[in-house]
């Protein structure tokens, strides 16, 4: 199956008909898309009690993609408020406990920063990880474009396959050892995750800028853009049974309009979505 979504559900103001309350946005959201990534949990490891209302929040067959705690990825510089990273990863899977338990856990989002490169010390890392996840599913996307030179590729995918993460294939600017290019390998044979950045070089390179976050993922895909990924998601999703595709490209309210669009070129009607409020007119 494709699942077609977005990351978050706060931002997407398309798909909402009139003034609605943030607590209301994921029932709303669920009429429209089966999937969402749960991008607050990377800022702060969420409350059981925020899993419970979005799982109640949406249908039986909706899917969560919770992004990793950035303390568990090394994006957080500052004081970790835990004692040890094993504590740090015990109450992070312990926040994934209700969408365990209604069978709404696609996977876990391990989403590794530009300054994460490949040498020893950072497999060590990954191994650890995953052995600290057990059997969990975990996705694993890279920013530092070491792990995709010639002389690595091939270690990088076997090292991935070897240790069952779900890869992260990214279409993203190609701005230098900052970015990835777009490996298009599922890696593994039951998930694969599909996120689109956009394609803003200036804004993907401007990290110093003071709205640097506005701008990062400012970026419309034409249809022609999107017509060949179609091509790509069809045949992947020939080599993996269920393929997660999220539009990220949300500074200026493009990723909800994108993912319409792609499920449009998949030809995808989902039947099992939330009912959708009724508007106005």
């Amino acid at each position: 199956m494709i699942y077609v979504g977005v990351t978050g559900w706060g931002d997407h103001d398309s798909l909402y008909p009139g003034p609605i309350s943030p607590r209301d946005k994921l029932k709303e959201y669920a009429g429209h898309f089966p999937t969402v990534e749960v991008d607050t949990a990377f800022y702060a490891i969420q409350p059981k009690r925020n899993a419970v209302k979005w799982v109640h929040d949406t249908p039986s067959s909706f899917q969560f993609i919770v992004k990793a705690y950035q303390g568990m990825t090394g994006h957080q510089r500052g004081e970790i408020p835990f004692a040890t990273k094993k504590e740090m990863f015990q109450a992070f899977k312990e926040s994934l406990e209700p969408y365990i338990e209604a069978n709404k856990l696609a996977m876990v989002l391990f989403q590794f920063p530009p300054w994460f490169d490949c040498k020893r010390e950072n497999v060590e890392y990954l191994r650890w990880c995953k052995q600290e996840m057990g059997d969990l599913p975990c996705a694993l996307e890279f920013r530092h474009q070491s792990w995709f030179l010639p002389r690595y590729l091939k270690q990088t995918l076997d090292f991935m396959k070897e240790e069952k993460w779900i890869h992260s294939i990214c279409d993203e600017p190609q701005s230098g050892e900052g970015s990835i290019p777009t490996i298009l390998e599922p890696i593994n044979s039951e998930k694969l995750l599909i996120r689109f950045h956009g394609r803003n070089v200036h804004g993907w390179q401007k990290r110093q800028a003071e709205n640097w976050r506005e701008v990062r993922y400012l970026y419309r895909y034409n249809q022609q853009e999107l017509k060949e990924w179609a091509d790509s998601i069809r045949k992947l999703a020939k080599e993996s049974n269920n393929v997660y595709v999220l539009f990220n490209n949300n500074s200026g309210g493009d990723a909800a309009d994108n993912a319409k669009e792609m499920m449009n070129l998949l030809d995808i009607e989902y039947e099992d979505l939330a009912p959708r409020q009724l508007g106005l007119f």
